[in-house]
């Protein structure tokens, strides 16, 4: 949903965190960007907003830094945690599935598959 030209962009709290009205993009997904550097048109473009959500979203970051920047280390903290947790409830499974033999007829794609790997690997 994006704003009609005569609509104000605002920065809202939900239950997700800070979040660009009208969106269900956070402030934690544009400050993925902003840590890496990106030039506001590279957001724009990954995230699907528009110039004033962008530009919304990068002045409240830069009125409300020390908050803002608190609040995505917190949410990358459980982010890992959760990762962590899942992949631990997930490890048998995981195993479990690897270790079946490969489907009849994907010969050829598995083949292809780690021949690229092994370039991608020799070019590292």
């Amino acid at each position: 949903m994006t704003p009609r030209p005569n609509e104000q962009v605002n920065i809202v709290r939900t239950e997700r965190g800070l979040t660009i009205s009208g969106t269900r993009i956070t402030l934690y997904d544009v400050m993925d960007y902003v840590t890496e550097h990106y030039p506001p048109k590279f957001i724009r473009t990954m995230l699907d907003l528009t110039d004033d959500q962008v530009n919304a979203a990068l002045s409240y970051i830069d009125a409300h830094y020390a908050e803002v920047e608190a609040e995505y280390y917190l949410v990358l903290q459980q982010s890992e945690e959760l990762r962590r947790y899942y992949e631990e409830q997930n490890r048998e499974r995981t195993a479990r599935i690897a270790s079946n033999p490969p489907k009849p007829g994907t010969e050829a794609i598995r083949a292809k598959l780690q021949a690229e790997r092994a370039k991608l690997e020799s070019q590292a």
